[in-house]
């Protein structure tokens, strides 16, 4: 009797081996039929198989952020994040030569003039401004060069400590990165339905965005305390002097006489004020006295 079942319960086993073999057959050859812009339905969705899986994981892992970007920062770098910049005014005697000057200086350090504006213009005062990217750790030394430029009338010099968000960012990062690999090891060894597959492939396309985005954070922040900016203001003296062919006293003299005539004109459009208080104030006046004078009337009568 024994033998009996055991051959009994072998048999069963093999043709519903068959019958779910057949299925899942029909089931992908339905599902050719369909096209493959039906393969991502939840109606009759089939199961990937491990092998489409591991190839799926293989292409994900080959377009990895760490392979696309390989100059992610080294956990075990632990650089000095200050940024510092600076800005200074300098009184020179010719503008033209102050700016040569400065660009000199830029070159001289290792910098770079990054941005320049001048003013020439007309009875203007000439002034260029010059920003200056010099290397953090010759800073000091491009500040100390300006002196022999010209006159220095102001220095301003601010630093900002951003280790903490570079190391908040790094660790940011690196969990990503481990949240990334564990799902590539969850598409290389599910087998569900394609819809959960790409699913799990959305969420790791967003994991990758993270870390896209703090690598360029942290890169900025490497970039700006690697490099300091230093805004150089050079002008020339005042004027004091006139102009080409004019006096000092002609031109006193021409001050004198607008400051009359605004005189006058103030005058003239206060009296739209003055003369309405005046009248006002006349009636006023001329009220009071007249009932002082009936009162005096009274008492002599």
């Amino acid at each position: 009797m024994k033998g009996k079942h055991v051959a009994l319960l072998v048999l069963l086993t093999a043709a519903s081996w068959a019958c779910v073999t057949k299925a899942e057959r029909v089931q992908r050859q339905r599902l050719a039929e369909r096209g493959p812009a039906m393969a991502g339905t939840d109606a009759a969705e089939p199961s990937a198989s491990p092998g489409v899986m591991r190839a799926r994981a293989d292409r994900l892992s080959d377009a990895a952020p760490g392979r696309e970007f390989p100059h992610l920062p080294n956990p075990d770098a632990a650089p000095d994040m200050v940024i510092r910049s600076g800005q200074a005014n300098v009184e020179v005697d010719s503008l033209e030569r102050a700016v040569a000057a400065v660009r000199a200086l830029a070159e001289r350090v290792g910098g770079y003039v990054a941005n320049t504006t001048m003013q020439t213009g007309r009875n203007q005062l000439r002034v260029a401004s010059l920003e200056v990217k010099i290397p953090a750790e010759r800073f000091d030394e491009g500040l100390a060069a300006l002196s022999p430029i010209g006159r220095l009338e102001s220095v301003s010099v601010t630093a900002e400590d951003v280790g903490e968000e570079f190391v908040d960012v790094r660790a940011r990062m690196e969990n990503a990165r481990r949240l990334e690999a564990r799902l590539i090891d969850l598409i290389a060894t599910r087998t569900g339905k394609l819809a959960d597959v790409l699913a799990v492939e959305q969420q790791l396309a967003r994991v990758r965005e993270e870390i896209e985005r703090y690598d360029g954070r942290l890169r900025y922040l490497r970039a700006h305390a690697a490099l300091s900016t230093l805004t150089v203001r050079v002008h020339e003296p005042v004027p004091v002097v006139g102009e080409a062919g004019s006096s000092v006293l002609g031109e006193a003299f021409k001050q004198a006489w607008r400051n009359f005539v605004g005189l006058v004109a103030w005058l003239v459009r206060s009296l739209g004020v003055l003369v309405p208080v005046g009248a006002a104030a006349l009636a006023a006046w001329a009220l009071v006295r007249r009932r002082h004078a009936r009162a005096a009337g009274a008492a002599a009568a």
